[in-house]
């Protein structure tokens, strides 16, 4: 989704807003996680006092596998996420990290949402917080009670 900004550049107090969905399968371009529904996205864009502010939240769902335990299972995520946007950066200034540039008072929506919540996603998937995992011996799911192996004293 493009959103263009030239009025909220141009006009304080100017606020724009979005409501939208992002297919599984535009996502599967950038990762290779397994949304199972579209990615639900809603925000505003807002000039305030001549600062122009996007802020945005993310409804999704995953099907993953657990890290520890190899089960199969789908978990809800939600973030709320924000920028500043800029026409351009002036020269020397080293905070490039804390804008986003809009070439030609556009905004690409989708590439910066997915890429927000690519990098939030957990780097340790796990079914739930205190799951025990899979017997090192014999490979039983501990969650499901303890196994027959004798246990190691050290």
């Amino acid at each position: 989704m493009k959103i263009h900004l030239k009025e909220l550049f141009d006009i304080v107090g100017e606020v724009k807003e979005f409501d939208y969905e992002i297919s599984p399968e535009q996502v599967g371009e950038y990762s290779s996680y397994d949304f199972t529904a579209p990615i639900a996205v809603r925000g505003m864009v807002e000039n305030r006092a001549g600062v122009v502010t996007l802020s945005f939240s993310v409804v999704f769902t995953l099907s993953q596998v657990c890290d520890r335990c190899l089960k199969e299972f789908e978990r809800e995520y939600s973030y709320d996420l924000s920028h500043i946007l800029v026409r351009q950066l002036h020269s020397g200034r080293d905070d490039y990290d804390e804008y986003v540039v809009c070439e030609d008072n556009v905004l690409e929506l989708d590439e910066l949402v997915i890429s927000d919540l690519l990098l939030q996603l957990p780097t340790k998937i796990l079914c739930k917080e205190d799951c025990k995992g899979l017997c090192f011996k014999c490979g039983k799911d501990l969650n499901d009670g303890d196994c027959d192996c004798p246990k190691d004293p050290f």
